[in-house]
């Protein structure tokens, strides 16, 4: 159903392994003299048949067979070189017995698979490469070879990963490689069974919660606990969401803390698979092991890598730091941020244009109950939509509206009839939002969700008659400066650092990323200058009434040339305010308010 593209497996296995086996190789068949290239070779070939190659969630063992074929393709090269002497006619070292040439076998694989049917499907697989690479390496030793029935068998055991104890399928030691894709399940979609096993496994750790750590997480965990005291590599698939937002700290805190050093990385990408009904996750690959390790490691973006120092949680060549979630925000003087307000009407307050036309022309009355109700789509693409908003409404006059009566009646009934307790409390309350935050003055509005295509997340002032949804954060009492640096490129690069991601669209988010966000500390004229920086960016998108948010931060921004260059002002502004040159690189940029960041909350060791 989902067979991992060969690509996408190399990702893993090539710098897990591969890329060192092969370069090995090249250095053996660099060497002049014949003898000791031939003895260089040899010692390569039983280090390929020493390892150990572990999927602790093998599914039907895409990711062991190619790594089988891989290791079998390269001990072919080196029969190539060293069972024929060049003229073809003699053997170089060996015993006259095919199966003496082959060292590598599928015994060398260990997998963990719940689904018996897959682990049928993933010894069969081996089976079958076993048969394939025999083949091959008949063709380079001339001769027939004696391979049927396959008596060997690899190690694929069916269970529950999580519930089992690893050192039961193979004992721990420095030839082991431990690899694979295991399941991609958020913490909020999970199965009962699957919450049970993250609670199990992470049952030490007051600060991990089921609902807050993607599935994949446990397999980390698993790992650590497994290699720990060893050399051990292991390198997984995984949902980009555990390298984002809260789940950078909830998860890799207490990894790093045991020891974890990340040895390679790839940044978010999309990870595609080779069947019909083909699924796309944007996902990331982390090598890892639990051994101080001071040599380099390599951070792949795309088609380029790079050789860093470290890699940390958010995949940045970078020191270790931590965003904790805070309730407040960090540098004092700054306005607090808050949730938009929540209905959980069931529909009952909410209204289309349509729907608001016929109810204003029926009850006239009820007119001054609507008013425009905005979410993060709504915001960028400027949509309307309506609610009813009945705070300190009279009652007698609700009477006098059947319709909204109807519709009150329809949010009790809704309300009452909730699986969740807290819900059905507020079926006694039915005229008003189970959650309320509407400010009574301006306030700036920030879309919880954003495509990652665009520069800047688009956000705005708003008056106190338009109702934020749930899915806006509003800051009451914010003022130009404010909206300045928010809309920063500084802003940004430390937004998209720290915040988490649906599927690859920004999820900003209040305790993580405005709350922990390390501010400037502007003189007089630098505060002034952000002022009118900001204002500028107003007055751009102001030129433009038949364009919405998201046509103005696009893919096309370029065609609102005043608008880019407004927002290029006020991020040179926002910029020398931190004392930053105005042509930092985002990534200097990003390591400079990590600095900033640790200093205020306390962090700096």
């Amino acid at each position: 159903m989902h067979y991992t593209s060969i690509e996408n497996i190399h990702k893993v296995i090539d710098p897990l392994f591969l890329d060192e086996y092969k370069k090995k190789f090249r250095e053996a068949m660099a060497i002049k003299t014949v003898k000791t290239r031939v003895a260089k070779l040899k010692e390569l070939q039983r280090e390929l048949a020493s390892g150990k190659y572990f999927d602790p969630a093998c599914g039907s063992g895409n990711f062991l067979t190619e790594s089988y074929l891989s290791l079998r393709r390269l001990e072919n090269d080196i029969l190539r070189e060293t069972v024929m002497d060049k003229a073809g006619t003699g053997v170089l070292g060996f015993e006259d017995d095919e199966h003496s040439f082959i060292q590598v076998s599928i015994q060398q694989f260990y997998g963990i698979e719940i689904n018996d049917f897959a682990v049928s499907v993933a010894k069969t697989a081996m089976w079958i490469a076993e048969s394939q690479m025999f083949q091959e390496t008949e063709g380079i030793v001339h001769k027939e070879m004696d391979f049927l029935p396959l008596s060997t068998n690899a190690n694929i055991h069916e269970g529950n990963a999580l519930r089992m104890d690893w050192r039961e399928v193979l004992k721990p030691d420095d030839s082991v490689k431990i690899l694979g894709n295991p399941p991609f399940v958020g913490g909020m979609m999970m199965s009962k069974e699957q919450k049970a096993d993250v609670k199990e496994i992470f049952a030490g750790d007051k600060s991990a919660k089921a609902g807050e750590l993607d599935y994949v997480s446990c397999w980390y965990k698993k790992a650590m606990e497994f290699i720990h005291g060893t050399a051990i590599r292991c390198a997984f698939v995984s949902t980009n969401s555990i390298t984002q937002g809260q789940q950078a700290t909830t998860l890799w805190k207490n990894l790093v803390q045991q020891g974890l050093v990340i040895n390679f990385a790839y940044k978010t990408f999309v990870w595609t698979n080779e069947s019909a009904n083909k699924a796309a996750v944007h996902c990331v690959i982390i090598g890892f092991c639990a051994a101080k390790d001071n040599a380099e490691k390599r951070l792949f973006n795309g088609s380029q890598s790079q050789h860093v120092k470290h890699i940390n949680s958010y995949l940045m060549a970078a020191p270790d730091f931590f965003v904790e979630s805070r309730t407040s925000p960090l540098v004092a003087g700054i306005p607090p941020m808050f949730f938009g307000s929540m209905p959980r009407d069931g529909g009952g307050f909410k209204l289309t244009p349509e729907e608001k036309s016929a109810l204003v022309k029926q009850e006239p009355l009820a007119g001054k109950w609507i008013h425009p109700y905005i979410g993060s789509y709504e915001f960028i693409n400027n949509k309307a939509r309506y609610c009813l908003w009945l705070v300190g409404a009279n009652p007698a006059e609700i009477m006098q509206c059947p319709t909204v009566l109807k519709r009150v009646e329809a949010v009790r009934d809704f309300r009452a009839k909730s699986v969740a307790a807290a819900t059905r409390k507020f079926a006694a309350t039915p005229t008003v939002f189970c959650q309320i935050a509407q400010p009574d003055v301006p306030y700036i509005a920030v879309p919880k969700t954003s495509s990652e295509n665009r520069r800047y997340i688009p956000m705005g002032f708003l008056q106190p008659d338009v109702i934020a949804s749930d899915l806006l954060f509003v800051i009451p009492h914010a003022q130009l400066y404010h909206f300045g640096v928010l809309e920063s490129n500084v802003h940004m690069a430390w937004m998209r650092l720290v915040a988490g991601r649906l599927k690859s669209d920004y999820r900003y988010a209040k305790d993580i990323v405005y709350n922990n966000y390390p501010w400037p500390q502007p003189t007089a004229e630098q505060y002034a200058e952000i002022e009118r920086t900001a204002r500028n960016i107003l007055d751009a998108r102001a030129k433009y009434p038949d364009s919405t948010l998201a046509d103005m931060y696009g893919e096309h921004m370029y065609l609102y040339a005043d608008l880019l260059e407004a927002h290029r002002a006020n991020d040179r502004a926002v910029m020398r305010a931190y004392g930053f040159d105005v042509k930092l690189p985002e990534s200097e940029c990003v390591a400079e308010l990590m600095k900033l960041y640790q200093q205020l909350a306390g962090q700096t060791k």
